[in-house]
């Protein structure tokens, strides 16, 4: 799955405090799985589409690129219900997984990464009484919005790669054919990022104040 990235907009969902933003998804999450019926999935997609499309002003290829990404798991997760359960249940269970990725999509869109992580980095604050640093927390969310489309451009690259060889496989061929050097490309990016973050002293405990007694 890829997220949309920040795209500028004069909108009043641009103006909102992304901690409200935030929160507004996690509501939306919680009340899918709270009202499971489909006519409820399909009432909250229809409203995450109202506010993408006409309230933030997004573009819609910025949405329609993100239900691409997952075409393939909602495909799975209609086949998998119709052998197990129903088709019917298929359906509200895809429209639901849609409908968060949409949304998800809506959030990252409407925000710039560095409101997000200043939120998460809020939030983790109290965590620092068991030993966790927030700013490291903000750190990981940072680098994982960073690479996850750096992944879909090397994945692209990778197929086109393949085609301009002659090959251009399809189906899970063409699944098992890109994961394999674009895994290697992962690994290859973190082992150099890691290396930059233990250069900049990423890993070294910060300096705490020492107090001297009056």
């Amino acid at each position: 799955m890829t997220l949309a990235l920040y795209v500028p907009r004069a909108s009043a969902v641009h103006r909102l405090p992304a901690g409200l933003k935030l929160l507004c998804l996690a509501v939306l999450a919680v009340a899918l799985f709270a009202l499971p019926t489909i006519t409820a999935a399909g009432a909250a997609l229809a409203g995450v589409l109202a506010v993408g499309l006409l309230v933030a002003r997004l573009p819609v290829a910025v949405l329609a690129r993100q239900a691409r990404a997952v075409r393939w798991w909602l495909l799975a997760l209609l086949v998998v219900h119709a052998l197990t359960t129903d088709l019917l249940t298929g359906a509200h269970v895809a429209l639901r997984l849609l409908t968060l990725v949409l949304a998800a999509a809506v959030v990252t869109a409407t925000t710039r990464v560095s409101e997000m992580v200043a939120v998460v980095e809020t939030v983790c604050a109290p965590l620092r009484l068991v030993g966790v640093r927030p700013a490291r927390v903000g750190l990981a969310i940072t680098l994982a919005l960073r690479f996850i489309p750096v992944l879909t451009e090397r994945a692209d690259r990778i197929r086109a790669a393949q085609a301009a060889r002659g090959g251009s496989p399809r189906g899970v061929r063409a699944l098992r054919t890109t994961i394999a050097p674009l895994l290697v490309q992962v690994l290859q990016m973190a082992h150099d990022v890691s290396e930059a973050l233990d250069a900049r002293g990423a890993d070294v405990e910060p300096p705490r104040a020492a107090w001297r007694r009056s």
